[in-house]
């Protein structure tokens, strides 16, 4: 299998900066994969926090432990700006993972 190919597989597959790492190329590995990792994090905490709302509620019987009650408790505690503001940062996060794979394949195609 090509360099490149495979660079631009192990970025997509494992993680961003993975293919950089493959090819050698620390700077830019280490550069994709703190761009990458940083927003996710925060994205994943704020997730986290929502989720333990949920659970505060479910615990004070403000919420029914009942699937249909826990999915609408749910999307309207995502929905509006906040909603949007969630949607932003995962297109965000795409992007990056996107320019990763490619900038990955352009390098191995180059060496």
């Amino acid at each position: 299998m090509k360099s490149s190919v495979k660079a631009a597989l192990f970025s997509a597959l494992v993680f961003p900066g993975a293919g950089h790492l493959l090819l050698k190329k620390y700077a830019m590995s280490a550069l994709f994969a703190v761009t990458f990792s940083v927003p996710l994090y925060f994205m994943i905490s704020e997730l986290i926090a929502k989720a333990q709302q949920i659970v505060l509620q479910i615990n004070k019987g403000e919420i029914s432990l009942d699937i249909a009650a826990i999915s609408a408790a749910l999307t309207h505690s995502i929905a509006g700006v906040e909603g949007q503001a969630l949607n932003s940062k995962m297109t965000v996060l795409l992007i990056i993972w996107l320019l990763a794979i490619a900038d990955a394949y352009r390098l191995g195609r180059q060496q």
